[in-house]
């Protein structure tokens, strides 16, 4: 677990243990991705600034220095190093100023961080000088600063205890820092205090050692108890699933049986009435019969013998007229319906033992760079713990096995999920050993693409006299003030206001890309989409406010030849949205009726870029479903572009981390 010293007041409502999980530690590669310093503007590195701890399962945000910015344990060195100096002891550490060949050191000195031998520890550290002042001790390859230095001010020494952050820090950090309005204390109070707590921690411990072994004992006979309960369960639901086999075996062979007797039957009735129809062939049967009477010369027997052929004759030839196939080919009726028994098999689990099934509030479920899952439970049935599952559904619906995550809490943030995926996620309740039913599940689908880290740039193109950024960088509002109505006037000469852009602060040479943002409903007229280097050079160098109306900055043609135009690849593209109506551009391949282009507006809107194959397409991130697609020209580099009309408002959408869930929690 991360050192005490500097965990953050979030990390007290982290769950401390978790029988059911353990989370693996961070891996080496990203510990150095995090230990970087800085990140670099219009590149595409993520910029990193959390580390989840393994121990409290959250994300601790390190800021820009990265892993950089924490204390060093220098306590929990040295422990390491008093225990391999005890299994090195046959190893002996070298003097470092011998001339070869070195002899063995006999003390090392903490001021220089060097080890010596008797010889050139009086030579370099000699009495009366400020060297003879030095601390050693035995030697050892372990060399500490003798003072803690603040990592947010490197300059400045640690002489101060945040009981808030539960942290050492510095004065500076108290005067206009991070911690200027926290409750601080002085270092030797801080180390009185939390002396005497761990040394009456220990005592006590140590006073309880004959307890603690009787637990222990009592620990392994519920071990033991556990395992034989747990098999003997086991055998109990075989040998109910077994029944519910031969049951099912059973009905199968009853099922089966009456379709093979149906069958039967009616390949009999069919056989027959073949049979019959042989019969009416040349040479065969009654026409055969018939053939042979004609040949009688007797005209009495004749008489005799045809008239009751002519009956027969009559009603085979009205059979011919309206041929009726003796039995039915469908076995529509012997279709078996399971659909009752496999829902009620799905929902197969243990005698109700209490503990309600939670459900999952799909409304505050979400997928973006991560999923948040939110479900709830009934006040009054409180679980103890939950275990959120997810597991990922191939395209062919193949089902690939559950992943488990013990949650205190009612909302779970899930990483590392793979793009352009359905996911299924469910939960389920803990209460002491007892487990509820799982909930439904509910399938979310990830972004095409992971997503593209960006803020609002506020230098390139941005309009502070009809713009409103805020101080995060991630929402922009227009104003339709004063301004907007002088511009007005100039309608009176053929000339009207032109669109207000900003772009993002971050630009893309390669890759895929996702990105999603909100309008507000009452925005007017706003635009959205990806455009090139140079054509927003374009557009932001043109006059604000003499550009003619036969010219539309964002369709990039001439808007009266716009059927002509719009297969060609153009260096950007904007969708239209306002009024709550996204108004979807004209298409060849599809229906260009205004019914058919002009949609209710989302939620929150997508923004698919593929650098590689110039190609840009809008989702609906409520449902992740495309409502349009086009190729673009991605010869330059590619910026996520912005414009807005009258009032209005866009929000970035917020990355999802764990930071962001107790933000949704505080709400």
């Amino acid at each position: 677990m991360l050192d005490d010293s500097f965990n953050d007041v979030g990390s007290d409502n982290s769950n401390q243990s978790s029988p059911r999980l353990r989370l693996p530690s961070p891996s080496v590669d990203k510990i150095d991705r995090i230990s970087r310093p800085g990140w670099k503007r219009n590149s595409l590195t993520p910029r990193t600034t959390t580390f989840p701890c393994p121990g409290c399962e959250h994300d601790v945000d390190l800021g820009e220095r990265g892993i950089n910015g924490l204390f060093r344990n220098f306590t929990l060195e040295t422990i390491v190093e008093r225990y391999r100096q005890a299994a090195r002891a046959a190893t002996a550490i070298m003097c470092d100023l011998c001339k070869p060949p070195p002899q063995e050191s006999t003390k090392s000195c903490m001021d220089c961080s060097a080890s010596y031998c008797n010889e050139c520890f009086k030579i370099y550290h000699p009495w009366g000088t400020v060297k003879a002042q030095h601390e050693y001790v035995g030697p050892t390859t372990n060399f500490r600063p003798k003072i803690l230095m603040c990592p947010e001010h490197e300059t400045e020494r640690i002489n101060m205890y945040c009981e808030l952050c539960r942290r050492p820090v510095c004065h500076l950090c108290k005067l206009g820092g991070n911690h200027s309005n926290h409750r601080v204390t002085t270092m030797s109070s801080a180390y009185k205090t939390l002396k005497e707590k761990l040394s009456k921690d220990i005592d006590y411990l140590i006073g309880k050692e004959s307890q603690v072994k009787s637990q222990i004992s009592e620990l392994n006979l519920l071990m033991k108890e556990t395992e034989c309960n747990g098999e003997r369960a086991k055998e109990d639901a075989i040998i109910h699933f077994e029944k519910l086999f031969e049951i099912l075996e059973d009905r199968k062979s009853s099922v089966l049986k009456a379709i093979d007797a149906s069958k039967k039957l009616r390949l009999d009735k069919f056989q027959t009435q073949m049979e019959e129809y042989q019969g009416l062939l040349e040479n065969n049967g009654l026409v055969g019969y018939a053939q042979e009477v004609l040949k009688e010369t007797d005209q009495s027997c004749f008489v005799q013998t045809a008239k009751q052929l002519h009956v027969r004759i009559q009603k085979a030839t009205e059979s011919l007229k309206s041929f009726r196939p003796a039995a039915q080919t469908s076995f529509e009726d012997y279709v078996v319906n399971t659909s009752k028994q496999t829902e009620l098999l799905g929902e197969l689990s243990f005698f109700s033992s209490g503990v309600d099934v939670p459900e999952i509030n799909e409304e505050q479920s979400k997928v973006y760079n991560n999923a948040l899952i939110n479900w709830h439970h009934p006040e009054k049935d409180k679980a103890d713990s939950y275990v959120l599952e997810y597991r990922k559904i191939n395209r062919d619906e193949e089902m690939l096995s559950w992943n488990e995550i013990e949650v205190s809490g009612t909302s779970k943030v899930i990483s590392d999920l793979e793009s352009n995926c359905n996911y299924a996620f469910r939960v389920r309740a803990y209460k002491g050993s007892i487990c509820s039913p799982c909930s439904r599940e509910l399938i979310l689908h990830t972004p095409p693409a992971p997503v593209f880290s960006f803020l609002f740039d506020e230098k390139c193109g941005y309009n502070n006299e009809h713009l409103l950024l805020n101080l995060k960088r991630d929402r922009v509002e227009s104003r339709a003030g004063f301004n907007l109505l002088l511009a007005a006037e100039r309608i009176q000469v053929g000339y009207y206001t032109s669109l207000d852009y900003i772009i993002g602060d971050v630009g893309i040479t390669k890759g895929k890309h996702f990105w999603a943002f909100r309008v507000e409903p009452y925005s007017y007229l706003v635009k959205a989409g990806v455009a090139s280097s140079d054509k927003l050079q374009e557009w932001l160098r043109s006059p604000r406010d003499a550009v003619s109306p036969r010219y539309e900055q964002d369709s990039g043609h001439d808007s009266g030849s716009e059927d002509a135009c719009v297969d060609s690849s153009q260096p950007f593209t904007l969708v239209t949205i306002g009024m709550k109506k996204v108004f979807i551009p004209k298409s060849p391949t599809s229906s260009n009726e205004p019914e058919n282009r002009v949609l209710p507006m989302p939620t929150s809107i997508g923004v698919f870029l593929d650098y590689d194959k110039g190609k840009v397409a809008f989702y609906d991130m409520d449902h992740m479903k495309c409502l349009y697609e086009r190729q673009v020209d991605c010869s330059h580099t590619m910026y996520p572009a912005f414009a807005l009309m009258g009032s209005g408002g866009i929000q970035l959408e917020e990355s999802i981390t764990a930071k962001y869930l107790e933000y949704q929690e505080n709400m």
